[in-house]
């Protein structure tokens, strides 16, 4: 395993980040694909394993219950707190982003995962009905306290992260030092400028979705896995630029194939050589975590990467909430 640090935390991370929205409660409404209890320690025994000891988890994942196992998971298999990182994250709650919504997510979160601390809080999206300030102020009081070690946000407008830096920064607060962001060969508009705005404060990325809900690890568009066919979320963020994103598929298959290698492996060998600090995979197989941290060896040269670009088109806007 390879480690990296957040930001300028020095809070140490593995370069892959396990990602637990597929661990919780089943719900029809929401993610009927996630695993069960002894499913979930099974996935989380062998990430401990590979070496990962970075975890991102979310209040609203399985409507809470994924923050539950992945707590009751790392007690049950031994792990000493201080030896994992874990990041779970606020605003698809009541009240969003306010000070009195931030504060009692941040229990309910805590209490879930059994820990006293979190080593990262990030914010899921921008809240439009709460002012910047209040929301900065608070997140930073929970760093004052003890309560969380470092601070990140999701997806959102490069305007808008950059205007909550400043707000941070003018006022002494604790500013964000990780961007977990929708970034992968088949969605790149954050490089427009959501991403330079991180790069401009040394923030680290963390993206979601690197695999494109693993259409960036087959030839095929659709699997016969339970959550292909019952993820309705990953069909809205992809299936309607199907077209452009198959022909970018088929270059990576073709670089695959070149080089003997997975289609995982340039997947995410183009992530890293973007600079991505450690992209959070989630995974319904043991196999998913081992392809992943193979990758970690895998070097795309400036010649692929370039082919694997080419074809790019614009795409709509996925995960940035609109006003």
């Amino acid at each position: 395993m390879k480690y990296t640090e957040l930001g300028n935390t020095g809070i140490k991370v593995s370069r892959i980040c396990v990602g637990c929205m597929s661990f919780g409660v089943p719900f029809d409404d929401f993610q009927p694909w996630t695993l069960n209890p002894e499913q979930t320690k099974v996935m989380l025994a062998h990430a401990l394993d590979l070496g990962v000891n970075f975890f991102d988890t979310a209040n609203e994942y399985a409507h809470g219950t994924s923050e539950e196992y992945l707590g009751s998971t790392l007690k049950a298999l031994g792990v000493k707190r201080e030896d994992v990182v874990i990041a779970s994250k606020v605003y698809f709650n009541e009240g969003h982003l306010s000070a009195k919504a931030i504060k009692r997510e941040i229990e309910g979160s805590l209490k879930r995962l059994g820990t006293d601390y979190l080593d990262l809080y990030q914010i899921h999206r921008f809240d439009y009905g709460t002012p910047i300030e209040e929301t900065m102020e608070a997140l930073d009081s929970l760093v004052r306290s003890g309560k969380v070690r470092a601070l990140g946000a999701s997806a959102m407008y490069g305007y808008q992260f950059h205007n909550m830096q400043i707000a941070a920064e003018k006022n002494g607060w604790t500013k964000f030092s990780t961007l977990q962001n929708h970034y992968n060969l088949v969605y790149r508009e954050d490089e427009r400028d959501l991403i330079p705005v991180a790069q401009q404060y040394g923030v680290s990325l963390i993206p979601y979705s690197p695999l494109a809900g693993g259409h960036l690890a087959r030839t095929q568009w659709f699997s016969d896995s339970k959550r292909s066919e019952t993820d309705f979320t990953l069909k809205r963020k992809y299936d309607h630029a199907k077209e452009n994103d198959m022909q970018i598929i088929a270059r990576v298959a073709e670089v695959a194939e070149k080089r003997g290698a997975a289609m995982t492996d340039v997947a995410l060998g183009w992530l890293f050589k973007k600079g991505v600090a450690a992209p959070i995979v989630g995974a319904t197989k043991i196999s998913h975590f081992d392809a992943a941290v193979h990758a970690l060896d895998f070097t795309v040269s400036d010649e692929e990467a370039a082919y694997l670009e080419e074809l790019y088109r614009a795409h709509d806007v996925v995960g940035a909430l609109k006003p």
